[in-house]
């Protein structure tokens, strides 16, 4: 500790930010915006088979074992354990296909979400990339002591 310390600024924590809200919203609005394209609805109303989705999503969501911290639905590895075979498929049909008319009708919040996959997709590679090179570290250590082993004899 210098001198200095007490007139550095304080380190800050780390904020966990609850993003379900927000992850809630933007299904809805995704939702609202294919079933309208797809299914020829008016107004705020969805049909039988999209609201019957939409709710069994909100539902899964709001059980969520990542709890505040889970990740976008679009990029989760679990997606298919938490809504099952059918309707994660029928989920992910939804959101992908809706994608050019979500920046259409609701640009930022297209773009954030957008945004928010792309960092998932990279803590993912980055993730993978230390598995990587773990595997690749033992690998060489293994390596290593049999040429070690060899030499010896």
């Amino acid at each position: 500790m210098s001198i200095f310390s007490r007139f550095l600024p304080k380190r800050k924590p780390v904020e966990i930010k609850n993003n379900i809200p927000k992850e809630k919203a933007n299904i809805k609005k995704t939702f609202g915006i294919y079933c309208h394209s797809h299914h020829n609805t008016k107004g705020d109303k969805l049909c039988p088979k999209c609201t019957a989705l939409l709710a069994t999503v909100l539902t899964k969501m709001s059980r969520c074992p990542y709890g505040i911290t889970k990740p976008i639905c679009d990029r989760c590895d679990r997606a298919a354990e938490c809504l099952g075979a059918k309707q994660s498929q029928e989920f992910m049909s939804i959101m992908n296909g809706t994608q050019k008319r979500m920046f259409l009708s609701h640009p930022m919040m297209a773009l954030k979400h957008k945004l928010a996959s792309m960092g998932v997709d990279y803590a993912k590679y980055q993730q993978a990339k230390k598995i990587d090179d773990k595997v690749k570290a033992k690998a060489e250590s293994a390596k290593k002591r049999a040429k070690e082993r060899k030499e010896k004899k």
